[in-house]
This record gives structure tokens, C-alpha cells and sequence, in this order.
């Protein structure tokens, strides 16, 4: 389906969890945030449902997020079921990476083709800091079991830090030369109550380039892909530059949102929601839901505005 700018809406990002097993600094306030009630969450089948009225408007792929999309009771269950929902041609999967080592297999086994793993630094202790607890060998042994589950290429997210990570670009990049594996760089975004320290550690993308000049422009095959890629000279694997500020990707963007708590966003950077539970409860059609959620895709965001102000909801809430 078409929204009002002409662009192919095809791709629904869905977050099944506001819940997450790492608290990371520019994700989740310092007083964290309140759980949600169990029965505010979409269930499986509820999600389910939803892909398969989404799938008759034209969404071919499906991206389960979180929070932590793995601390999701009926993980692997819903990944099966999506993948069986005719019309529907790819289910991925973002996590941290540090509970894949139990699932990879399975999640494979049950459907799923793609994994992004978020990850920001390479060192122990850093990693530690930045997430407030969490052990990068999960991540590592996390990594190992996803390759060796057939869950490739990998995609490593990398959110730029100033001041944290910015001295570990070259060592991410040059994981790229023997690795089949795709590192994106990610500008780090203001949205929630953290947007205030995220602009004050915002370095843009271009620091990527130069610092690794021998980096060079490689076309992609999906002209809606939010990344533009580059390789070093005679690498195995790719480098990707997301720049949701400095140069935003919004005239090719082709997804919505679906929160964990039934509200359908058509863009994560405004405060507009629509909610579908409700209607989905009351055993209404939700078509017509999902129909203007995509008439309603404002043109573009205006994070790069210097009088911004981020949005209310916090990323852990709405799905990376």
C-alpha cells in the first residue's frame, strides 16, 4: 500500500516486549520505567492476527524487536507463526544478543531469516558501563551460536557514542575484512527522557568516514534500506552509515510500528499513535486501523530541528 507521499509501505516493526535484561544509558532512564500490566501487552495470537490483516496491504517482512525481543515468553512460537502467514516473506529479529546462545537454533528452526545484533563497544568493561550490568561474552557466545544456526549475514548495530566509542570505529570497521558481516553505525537518537543526554553525546555519522578513508560506496540492492553501505578494499563483509539526524532517510522509509501495547506508530520519531487493541479486543475489523496509520505517515521527521523536542515515549517502549 501506498501512504500520501507515494512511498511502498511493506515492512512493520513490531515490538513484543517493553522488557528488557540490560538497562542500557541512552535507552532506559535512570528510575527505569513501569511495567506494564500483562494483560496491556498484545498476546501471540493477537499479533498474529494483526501481521495477517498487515500482510493484505502489502507487508512482505516483519522485524520483532523489544526491549529484549528474547525475554518474550512464546518467542519462538510467534516466530513460526509469522513466518507460516501467507504474503509474508522475511521475519527478523533485533536483540542484544545476550540470550541467543539458547535460542538461535530454534528461532532458525521455527522461520526466522535475519538477525541484527546490538552492539557498542568490544570492551569488557565499557560494555559493562554502558549497559549497566551486562557481560559482552553472552553477546560473543551469542554471536558464535547465530553463525553457527545458518542466521546470516549478521548485522552488528553500532550506536555512536561521543566520548564512549568513538575510539573503537576503526576496530568495527576492520571486523569487516574477515568476517561475512555487515557494521552499522548508528547515530544516536533523542527520544524520551534520555534525549537530552543523547544530544549532548551526538557525533555525526561522518567521523566514520573519516577516520576510515579507504572506504568505498557500494550500491544496495533495497533502495529503502535506511543504511548507505561502503567496504574497505578486498573485505568479506560491509559497513552501513544509518543517519537518522545529520541526513535522514524519510522519503524511502516503507514501515510502520506496532508497540508492544497495541498502538500502531507511523513514525517512530512523532507522538502520534492509533490504537488497535482496543478494537482488536472488541472483536472490531482492524483494517481500517492500520489503513490510516499508513495514510497519516507524516513526510519526515524533525529531530535535525534545532527546537526538537524528543518524543514522550522511551525507545525500550516502542521497539528499536
Amino acid at each position: 500500500m501506498l501512504d500520501e507521499e507515494g512511498r511502498e509501505i511493506n515492512y512493520l516493526r513490531i515490538s513484543v516486549t517493553d522488557l528488557c535484561n540490560l538497562r542500557c544509558r541512552y535507552c532506559i532512564p535512570e528510575e527505569g520505567i513501569l511495567k506494564k500490566c500483562h494483560s496491556d501487552i498484545l498476546s501471540v495470537e493477537e499479533i498474529e492476527q494483526i501481521v495477517k490483516v498487515s500482510s493484505k496491504l502489502g507487508v512482505k517482512k516483519v522485524r520483532l524487536t523489544g526491549g529484549e525481543p528474547l525475554v518474550r515468553k512464546g518467542i519462538v512460537e510467534l516466530v513460526k507463526k509469522i513466518s507460516n502467514i501467507q504474503g509474508i516473506n522475511e521475519v527478523a529479529l533485533t536483540t542484544n544478543g545476550t540470550l541467543l546462545k539458547k535460542y538461535a537454533k530454534s528461532l532458525k528452526e521455527a522461520g526466522l531469516k535475519r538477525v541484527n545484533i546490538s552492539i557498542d563497544t568490544l570492551q569488557e568493561k565499557k560494555y559493562e558501563y554502558i549497559t549497566k550490568g551486562g557481560k559482552l561474552q553472552d553477546v560473543l557466545d551469542g554471536i558464535k551460536a547465530a553463525k553457527e544456526s545458518g542466521l546470516s549475514p549478521l548485522k552488528f548495530n553500532v550506536v555512536l557514542i561521543k566520548g564512549f566509542n568513538d575510539d573503537e570505529i576503526e576496530n568495527f570497521v576492520n571486523l569487516t575484512l574477515e568476517n561475512e558481516v555487515d557494521i552499522r553505525f548508528i547515530e544516536l537518537m533523542p527520544i524520551g527522557e534520555n534525549g537530552d543526554w543523547a544530544q549532548r553525546h551526538f557525533i555525526p555519522n561522518t567521523i566514520v568516514l573519516d577516520k576510515n578513508p579507504d572506504l568505498i560506496p557500494v550500491a544496495s540492492k533495497d533502495k529503502s534500506a535506511p543504511a548507505k553501505h561502503y567496504k574497505l578494499p578486498g573485505a568479506k563483509g560491509r559497513v552501513g552509515l544509518i543517519n537518522p539526524i545529520s541526513s535522514h532517510f524519510c522519503s524511502s522509509c516503507n514501515r510502520i510500528r506496532l508497540t508492544a501495547d497495541g498502538k500502531v506508530k507511523p513514525c517512530l520519531h512523532s507522538n502520534e499513535e492509533i490504537d488497535i487493541r482496543s478494537t482488536l479486543r472488541q472483536g472490531g475489523n482492524v483494517l481500517p486501523i492500520l489503513t490510516k496509520a499508513i495514510k497519516v505517515k507524516p513526510k519526515q521527521h524533525h529531530m535535525n530541528e534545532e527546537d526538537y523536542t524528543p518524543i514522550a515515549r522511551e525507545m525500550v517502549q516502542i521497539g528499536g
